[in-house]
């Protein structure tokens, strides 16, 4: 089943030292069938409106700006994007990332047997050649380890009427984990989630050791709060091997130790360190031992 349209809908908060890369990408795909760009604006304050509505491919991209500033997070931003768009079928991407040009016709593809669809993100295009060592992603698909798979939502697709089943995003998840809280409760609900290895995204990462800890403390804390929800069904902690390896690692490579004999890139500790701290304060916050 082909969809009639497809809505992209790229929620943003101050977006607009970037959202502008991912629209021309966004009028570069090949995809043959028609679709809209939906931008929800999460409260920005830096002229994303004005530009937005201003953008030399309205017409082209069928490009849309919805107010999405009565809530917080990108959950938020996101179901109200969905709720303003016209699509039956909506893809996710975000606006400070690039999509490749065949991301949309490989996301469409996926999703024509499935419910959902989730690609995969390259960081090697879009970032500087150190800051593309502090994160590792493969093609594979996401979320296999600890429980059920989940798409992430820089690059993932579902069909409206799913998303209206498991009543789209949920907002306690306010700074991470709302996507992958969407993937399972979908399959829960006996729904399917493919993966579409072509569906590639230039992913954009945090260049700064500030900003890496940022996100991945929020990631740690949120993998805590999903634990909180989908231990009953199945979902796994980390290992204590795991967590005795990491310890391991950031206490030998911390940033004290010389870059020429640490095999660690400095940024790579921020994540491992942020991350786990997450967990920590996750684990007390929801009253689960997640580590």
């Amino acid at each position: 089943m082909k969809p009639h349209l497809v809505s992209v809908v790229i929620p943003a908060y101050n977006a607009m030292d970037h959202i502008g890369e991912q629209l021309n990408a966004l009028s570069s795909q090949d995809y043959d069938g028609a679709f809209e760009v939906v931008v929800a604006d999460n409260g920005s304050t830096d002229g994303l409106a004005h530009f937005i509505t201003n953008h030399p491919s309205t017409d082209t991209l069928s490009l849309r700006l919805v107010d999405a500033s009565a809530g917080r997070g990108g959950g938020y931003a996101r179901n109200v994007g969905v709720a303003a768009s016209s699509g039956d079928f909506i893809a996710f991407c975000d606006a400070d990332d690039r999509v490749h040009p065949s991301w949309l016709s490989a996301i469409v593809r996926a999703a024509e047997n499935s419910d959902a669809v989730g690609g995969v993100v390259e960081t090697a295009s879009i970032n500087s050649s150190e800051v593309a060592t502090w994160r590792t992603f493969n093609g594979t698909q996401f979320g296999s380890e600890d429980f059920l798979p989940y798409g992430i939502t820089c690059t993932f697709g579902i069909w409206r009427a799913a998303f209206d089943k498991v009543d789209g995003f949920d907002l306690r998840y306010v700074n991470s984990g709302e996507d992958i809280d969407l993937c399972w409760r979908l399959q829960l609900a006996g729904m399917t989630l493919a993966h579409a290895p072509d569906a590639v995204v230039a992913y954009r990462l945090r260049d700064t050791y500030r900003g890496t800890w940022n996100q991945t403390r929020a990631y740690g804390i949120a993998t805590a709060q999903l634990y909180s929800r989908f231990r009953d069904h199945g979902q796994r902690r980390t290992t204590p091997r795991i967590v005795a390896a990491t310890l391991l690692a950031l206490l030998l490579f911390n940033p004290l130790v010389p870059r020429r004999i640490s095999p660690m890139p400095r940024g790579r500790w921020f994540v491992h360190a942020g991350n786990l701290v997450g967990k920590l304060q996750g684990s007390i916050k929801y009253r689960v031992l997640y580590i």
